[in-house]
């Protein structure tokens, strides 16, 4: 997300950022540029021309024009700017209310309701302990409730299917109901959607609205409809007493317009960001961290909390000690440092946390997430091995490098290639052991976010 706004944001700040001295015509074409950088974004035109106008008065005063370092200065100023653009701080969810905190999730057909439903079911349920239960008020489209009960299945939450009540309302009230009987602390119900805003649907999402009462009314929203999904949300907003945005598919959206509209357009917080189908990619939406990726200064404070999340430290310890009592890393180790990779998101979910991302070029860029598929396929090749020959690489000759290549689907070179990577990084792990630092080292890195070497594309 935000890749070519960053591209473009990164060369026109780069020429103002070392100047010792910034003067009125180099101030005006820097805005200019930033201008038509936004506006590529499709970020709305309203949102642009306040964002320009702020920045261009903050930049003519005297925190900048006198500043030690000028250039420095005004890329503070269009951080701080952007910052306040999305919001200014993270918001939460209020769900301190009498049990069950209702959610209600709102949109139009296609944005990814049900699957943020799933989301936000597995998030709650997992990080913050909560008893959580799914229902859908959907009457109009047939697969929606067995879509829902399939992926409260997934993510181990509860499904309420409410017998005998066929209009959106009585789902409702039944599930709400049942919530209670059964003591959870959170029921997310998850509505229909159309294909474009209509007068019917308005009417019963704000009639289910009334019964519930909900904590949490979130509107979800496809990022890839860009202006469009600032104006969609205003709509919906209008109609609805919202209390945030859910933005999907921000995996495919280059420009990220939507971010930077959505709050200046409804006055209502972003509070995720949804990316693909899997059901733990959902993200906090904290708009001083998303100024930063934007800047290409990368989210390291995302990347620690995601390690934190989801390596398992005891791994990470028992590989430190293996290591420290002299036995070798071997191909079963590289294998669970790949999976505790994957399990962060791969190498494409990281590149943009990663300081100085922004500056790569594209081929460079292309060649970092092609690591992403190279770990699909290294795992692949290392589980088409037999236990011996994972624990001693050296035994793997010419024609178990052929059976391997064939039972992972790979070459007898991707082979090779895995086998170099494995000596590399098992040389590195060694060093580190005898200096004493491969604790601290493993933990640092979460077990998981060392690269091999040559993942690189090397």
């Amino acid at each position: 997300m935000f890749d070519s706004l960053t591209e473009r944001l990164g060369k026109t700040l780069k020429n103002v950022r070392g100047q010792g001295r910034l003067t009125e015509d180099n101030i005006r074409d820097t805005m200019r540029e930033i201008r038509m950088a936004l506006l590529e974004a499709d970020v709305a035109l309203p949102v642009v021309k306040q964002f320009v106008e702020r920045a261009r008065q903050r930049a003519l005063g005297r925190e900048v024009v006198r500043s030690v370092s000028p250039g420095q200065a005004l890329v503070k100023v269009v951080n701080d700017e952007l910052v306040a653009v999305m919001g200014g701080e993270q918001t939460e969810l209020n769900l301190r209310t009498r049990p069950p905190a209702v959610i209600l999730v709102a949109g139009l057909q296609g944005a990814g309701k049900t699957t943020t439903v799933a989301k936000l079911a597995r998030r709650l349920s997992e990080r913050d302990r909560k008893r959580v239960a799914v229902a859908s008020a959907d009457i109009h489209r047939p697969a929606a409730r067995d879509q829902l009960e399939t992926l409260a299945g997934e993510v181990g939450v509860q499904y309420l299917g409410v017998a005998g009540a066929n209009d959106a309302v009585g789902i409702a009230r039944g599930a709400l109901e049942e919530a209670r009987r059964s003591a959870h602390d959170v029921l997310i119900i998850d509505t229909a959607g159309r294909l474009a805003i209509d007068e019917a649907m308005m009417a019963e999402v704000r009639d289910v609205h009334a019964a519930l009462e909900p904590a949490e009314t979130l509107f979800v929203v496809d990022s890839l409809s860009g202006q469009d999904a600032a104006q969609t949300a205003k709509a919906f907003d209008e109609a609805l007493p919202l209390t945030g945005v859910v933005l999907t598919k921000t995996d495919g959206d280059a420009r990220g317009g939507a971010a930077l509209s959505v709050r200046m357009v409804t006055g209502k917080p972003i509070k995720f960001l949804g990316a693909g189908e899997k059901t733990d990619a959902l993200e906090v939406f904290h708009p001083d961290r998303i100024a930063s990726r934007i800047l290409g200064k990368g989210d390291v404070v995302s990347l620690v909390e995601e390690a934190q999340q989801n390596v398992d430290t005891d791994k990470a310890d028992k590989l430190a000690k293996k290591l420290k009592k002299g036995k070798g890393f071997d191909l079963s180790d590289l294998r669970e440092q790949l999976d505790q990779m994957n399990q962060m998101g791969g190498v494409s979910a990281m590149m943009d946390k990663l300081p100085g991302m922004g500056g790569m070029s594209k081929a460079q860029m292309q060649q970092a997430a092609g690591a992403a598929g190279q770990t699909t396929h290294m795992i692949a090749i290392i589980d088409s091995m037999t236990p011996t020959e994972r624990r001693r690489p050296d035994s793997i000759n010419g024609s178990r490098k052929r059976r391997i290549a064939n039972g992972s689907g790979t070459r007898v070179q991707d082979v090779n290639r895995l086998l170099k990577q494995h000596t590399q990084m098992a040389k590195m792990m060694k060093k580190a052991s005898k200096k004493g630092g491969m604790e601290k080292m493993m933990r640092g890195m979460g077990g998981g976010g060392q690269m091999p070497p040559g993942m690189g594309g090397s």
